[in-house]
């Protein structure tokens, strides 16, 4: 039996992306078992992926090392073909490396001369996007035939979780994203939210705010924003992973800082609005093409940091909430 074990991505955008991967390898290997491992913020997602065989859960923190947990860990693992190191660290070869895995593909760096042996050179030029690397690590494709993500919903929890968190579908959903767990710089103001927010509760929408436990407090200031409160739902943190993804399928419009979420979204085929800040739509954009990227074109913008250098953010602060309000005409006229 062909089978593959990708040591997948920490990040939940980059985990979503990672999609485009196992469509690919599935494509061209058919037949081909995929297993997936990687922390429990990331993994939850591919639970979601009918391409994954099986979701392992690894438990390990952002830039831990802790060697002698990683070759238990390989111990346990089943008998592989090949693994795909998508990570560029050499922390992330050492699992398949102890596990003694034949073939331990990824690309070269951080002195992964010896823990792999299927060693790619990457031409940044000619893998630009994210997902352009990580298919070019499977059976290489043609990047206008790469697969975009989609995710599975899940009928009955959607349901669960709209009674367990009183919602209702009277008014079409935008769903609110104001969290980025990379940092301050990718986030817009949480006023421009609120502004947005009265704009479209005003014709007719109501609002629904995802995030994680971390988001809440943005989440709060931006519900003190808004006027009609009771249009207004605050889920950051009362749902998990996988509920957002149920949840988010409802909305007929999200809006997102450049995120995780933001990723999900569009793996839901949801109309989606990208603020871009600090970051760049080149190498992670949205995979979708219901989607509009708002940015303002700044000498500083993007600077790729976790928070401004010079501590004004006015690549996100002076992007007025006021462009978007034709994006939420557009979605209005087509309900209508």
């Amino acid at each position: 039996m062909d089978r593959v074990l990708v040591v997948g991505p920490s990040w939940v955008g980059d985990m979503v992306m990672a999609q485009t991967l196992f469509k690919s390898l599935l494509s061209t290997r058919p037949g081909v078992t995929i297993d997936v491992m990687a922390p429990a913020a990331a993994l939850a997602v591919t639970k979601r992926m009918p391409e994954v065989s099986r979701s392992i859960l690894f438990e390990m923190s952002h830039g831990e090392l802790r060697p002698l947990y990683r070759r238990r860990f390989a111990r346990s693992l089943d008998d592989y073909e090949q693994a795909i190191v998508l990570p560029n660290s050499a922390k992330s070869a050492l699992v398949p490396f102890f596990a003694g895995i034949g073939k331990r593909t990824g690309f070269l760096g951080e002195m992964r001369y010896f823990l792999l042996n299927d060693i790619r050179s990457l031409d940044e030029q000619r893998l630009p996007r994210m997902i352009d690397r990580f298919v070019a690590l499977g059976d290489e494709q043609d990047p206008a035939n790469i697969a975009y993500p989609e995710l599975k919903l899940d009928p009955r929890n959607q349901e669960e979780c709209l009674k367990r968190l009183d919602l209702d579908q009277e008014r079409p959903v935008m769903g609110i994203c104001p969290g980025a767990e990379f940092g301050d710089a990718k986030k817009w103001p949480e006023e421009h939210y609120a502004s947005l927010a009265n704009y479209g509760i005003e014709n007719g929408l109501q609002v629904w705010i995802f995030g994680s436990p971390r988001d809440d407090v943005a989440a709060e200031r931006i519900c003190d924003g808004i006027e009609k409160t009771e249009y207004c739902h605050n889920l950051a943190g009362k749902t998990t992973l996988v509920d957002v993804v149920d949840l988010m399928a409802i909305s007929r419009l999200v809006v997102s800082n450049d995120s995780g979420l933001m990723h999900i979204a569009s793996a839901m085929g949801c109309e989606t609005v990208v603020l871009y800040g600090s970051t760049s739509p080149v190498f992670t954009p949205p995979l979708t093409q219901k989607v509009e990227i708002f940015s303002r074109e700044l000498s500083c913008s993007p600077c790729f940091e976790r928070t401004c250098p010079l501590d004004h953010k006015e690549c996100l602060t002076r992007l007025q909430p006021q462009r978007l309000h034709r994006v939420v005409d557009k979605v209005l006229d087509n309900i209508l």
